[in-house]
């Protein structure tokens, strides 16, 4: 395939409580993919059975490279229907990166509109990096404004490899991400690629993803995860600039 993704920074451990595999089971799974950096982003709080918000205080005692692969720490955040995260401050202060995304374990659909109002104030975070699986018409966006406050905001948008597959029955997926990539081309908005794996298998794949980039002839330059110095200058961009305007 044309494109080379290095760096899988949306996985869950069995800490999300949903997902199969421990810290050093998907490290070891992503070794042996040949990926060079992993992010382990466990759901935030509203998520039923994922870990305590203290958890991701307590991220600094992971060793920083494991089988030889770097370790990144975020957290997949809830949207709230007040358009803010689901975790406080005082511990996103504790992440590499964040992502963001609406689940309906703890979301009310409030129609395209609403819910890209919703997504874009949660773009002005400082710690969200990252928007996750804006796929489905089960909660469904306005494309030309999240692809827009994406790039005002500095925030990359997600092509997720698991909403591809057939069983997880994303609906019209595949369409909607023909749009939003067309969208980030015409506007040069990032996106990540990512496998969302829920157990270590599922680590480092990307074969779906990168099929749908190869149909609409994807600018892999406007992908964040292809190198991991390109992936550590995204993320650490939004900080700077941040920490700028105090």
């Amino acid at each position: 395939m044309k494109y080379k993704i290095v760096c899988d920074v949306h996985t869950h451990t069995v800490a999300s409580g949903h997902a199969y595999g421990t810290i050093r089971e998907m490290a070891k799974a992503a070794s042996e993919k040949g990926l060079e950096l992993l992010g382990i982003s466990e759901h935030g709080p509203g998520i039923q059975g994922t870990c305590a918000p203290v958890y991701f205080w307590n991220l600094k005692v992971v060793p920083k490279v494991l089988y030889g692969v770097e370790i990144f720490h975020g957290c997949e955040l809830n949207v709230l229907n007040d358009g803010t995260i689901s975790l406080a401050d005082n511990y996103t202060y504790f992440l590499d990166y964040g992502i963001v995304g609406i689940h309906l374990n703890c979301y009310d659909n409030v129609g395209a509109e609403k819910n890209t109002d919703n997504l874009i104030e949660c773009m002005k975070h400082p710690k969200v990096n990252f928007i996750s699986h804006p796929d489905s018409d089960d909660t469904p966006v306005n494309y030309e404004r999240l692809v827009k406050a994406a790039k005002k905001y500095d925030v990359a948008l997600e092509v997720n490899n698991s909403s591809l597959v057939e069983y997880y029955r994303r609906i019209n997926c595949h369409e909607n991400y023909r749009t939003m990539l067309k969208l980030c081309m015409e506007h040069g908005t990032n996106i990540f690629v990512s496998s969302d794996a829920h157990d270590p298998s599922d680590v480092g794949r990307f074969d779906l993803a990168l099929k749908m980039l190869e149909e609409v002839g994807f600018d892999e330059n406007l992908i964040v995860n292809t190198s991991k110095e390109k992936f550590k200058e995204f993320i650490n961009r939004k900080n700077i600039k941040f920490q700028k305007k105090k």
